[in-house]
């Protein structure tokens, strides 16, 4: 079946649940407020099950209600993976295979972004959920510049160390921070080093679209929940050739 519908109590029943918070002090009036956003946007009939101050002038609430709208699973456009998903002995085989030296990775946040756990989940040996990062793999040399880096350090770091991948988290999104971000960085990259000596450009983040690769100018988008194994297998079939 593609054409599916929101469940919520029974089988198809169209219902729904929607937070959102309005700049707002919390009384009988935001509550209307709510509901009338929640009417306009398709839900009816809308529910205000939970509203809570969110200091002064905010409030926060939780919607439930129906639906009309239908879904088609057939239209949705989505990035699926096109490589292997490969253990830690096989990238590092399939690295020495292909390219016969280590592959140099650097990674970084960009901008005024401070949040390096996504970066790190991916880079340090310690990694996340039971994987291992890319520095525990034999056959990659990763250099992690931490946060708050400039782009043209992180150029001049990927020239220096000869990177064959850079890997950029953002996760600070605010007025699109993370968007013009990635665009400084690939201009930056396209400016400094010709086609053929640029290094593979990903970066990953909670709020980035993972169709909009080209737009932004990078080779590759990892949205939420990426793990090292991944990158470490994307890494394999972009420049050592896959798996075989």
């Amino acid at each position: 079946m593609s054409i599916v519908r929101p469940y919520g109590d029974t089988t198809g029943d169209g219902m729904v649940q929607l937070s959102f918070t309005l700049p707002i002090p919390h009384d009988k009036r935001a509550e209307g407020a709510a509901i009338q956003l929640a009417n306009k946007m398709g839900m009816d009939p809308a529910m205000l099950v939970h509203a809570k101050p969110m200091g002064d002038g905010f409030t926060f609430f939780v919607v439930y209600g129906k639906v009309a709208h239908l879904v088609d699973t057939d239209k949705v456009q989505v990035v699926e993976r096109d490589f292997p998903l490969l253990s830690a002995k096989e990238v590092n085989a399939a690295i020495k295979r292909g390219l016969r030296r280590r592959l140099n990775v650097v990674g970084a946040c960009i901008g005024t972004d401070a949040h390096t756990v996504g970066i790190d989940a991916i880079l340090n040996l310690k990694g996340i959920a039971g994987e291992k990062g890319l520095e525990y793999y034999s056959e990659l040399s990763v250099t992690n510049m931490g946060a708050q880096v400039s782009v043209p350090d992180l150029v001049e770091t990927a020239r220096e160390r000869k990177a064959d991948a850079v890997l950029v988290s953002q996760v600070v999104t605010q007025r699109d921070a993370h968007l013009q971000n990635t665009r400084a960085m690939s201009a930056a990259f396209r400016e400094a080093l010709p086609a053929g000596k640029r290094p593979l450009l990903i970066v990953g983040g909670p709020r980035f679209d993972e169709l909009m690769a080209p737009e932004l100018g990078v080779d590759r988008i990892f949205s939420r929940g990426t793990t090292p194994r991944e990158v470490a297998s994307y890494l394999v079939h972009a420049l050592a050739g896959g798996s075989k």
